[in-house]
């Protein structure tokens, strides 16, 4: 039998194939968060933290 150990993959650069699905997965997260935080309401601060309301209110 085969002892390559891989499974029988190829060792080396990512298929064309996997790197789309991974870009794709990406694409999907980030508008999935996006959303999430749009439905939240609040605006991430420059930390990468939501503001509060409180904190958006400009004092005065």
């Amino acid at each position: 039998m085969w002892a390559s150990g891989n499974g029988g993959r190829t060792m080396g650069k990512p298929t064309k194939g996997r790197e789309d699905r991974l870009k794709a997965a990406l694409k999907a997260n980030m508008a999935r968060r996006k959303a999430q935080t749009k439905a939240r309401g609040s605006t991430p601060n420059h930390e990468g933290r939501a503001k509060t309301r409180e904190q958006e209110k400009p004092n005065g």
